[in-house]
């Protein structure tokens, strides 16, 4: 079992794991009313990396604290809101090797949703921050999150997202988005080896994309690929900002579509 805290009551011991290393993981679901889109993705990623961690926590505990906080939090807030779940490994042990039998703390919080988007798109920009994806923690939502810090700290006024690239120069992802390009041939996608986070919404894109009889490719991403003539739409993907297209990289301009929104409607996955 874990420990849960409500952050609007205070928040985590100073001893938590997760403040002095980073011990934990976390998970930002996009709510209307009681309702979570993609939540029971976001519920089996958060159970089943915290096992990779080896932090004991069920799905079903996560349902019931989810249940517990749209009855707290959802009479709040006007229109759609964002629920924050923070699992730690717990409280204690000096040093990083943690104590056998810890016990996980929860904390939960919840704040208003950010504002579309509009299907005019946004700026991006490529960061000089690289982005290393130590392959045993693979798309894993963690709380190391430093390199998304720093390139997302320097986003210059109106740049909307900042695009992290692999040592080798290839894109990997945004600070906080996935990235999918619609080219002539098909749909590009980085691969799952290569995400610090595999977002459910870019899980639940692809899938819909497939089922619809598209070419789904998951391959290295170059920066070519999309400032090349074969580009039809370049979108960031996140499941609070849905699928956000992108109308000028680095400087250059690119095309705008709206087929991505009459295939994957996010809002019908609310449960």
């Amino acid at each position: 079992m874990y420990r849960l805290f409500w952050a609007d009551e205070g928040g985590l011991p100073a001893n938590d794991r997760g403040l002095a290393y980073g011990d934990g993981l976390f998970e930002t679901i996009r709510m209307r009313e009681r309702r979570g889109v993609l939540l029971s993705r976001h519920l089996e990623r958060l159970a089943r990396d915290a096992g990779r961690l080896g932090i004991p926590v069920s799905r079903g505990a996560l349902r019931e604290v989810v249940t517990e906080a749209g009855n707290r939090f959802a009479g709040r807030f006007d229109n759609d809101w964002v629920l924050k779940l923070i699992l730690t490994r717990g409280e204690g042990g000096r040093g990083y090797r943690p104590e056998p039998g810890m016990k996980p703390n929860l904390l939960v919080s919840a704040g208003p949703a950010p504002s579309a988007v509009g299907p005019a798109g946004v700026t991006a920009d490529i960061s000089p921050v690289p982005l290393t994806v130590n392959p045993l923690f693979a798309g894993m939502k963690s709380l190391n999150r430093i390199e998304q810090v720093m390139a997302a700290r320097d986003l210059d006024h109106g740049v909307y997202e900042a695009l992290m690239t692999d040592p080798s120069g290839a894109l990997v992802e945004g600070t906080r988005t996935n990235l999918l390009l619609h080219r002539q041939d098909g749909w590009v996608t980085p691969p799952l080896r290569s995400l610090a986070v595999a977002g459910v919404m870019r899980q639940w894109v692809l899938e819909r994309l497939r089922a619809n009889g598209e070419t789904v490719t998951e391959r290295a991403l170059a920066v070519e690929d999309i400032l090349g003539s074969g580009c039809l739409g370049f979108y960031l993907l996140n499941s609070v900002l849905g699928a956000v297209p992108v109308r000028n990289l680095a400087g250059h301009d690119l095309p705008v579509e709206a087929g991505l929104a009459t295939i994957c409607n996010p809002l019908e996955t609310l449960e």
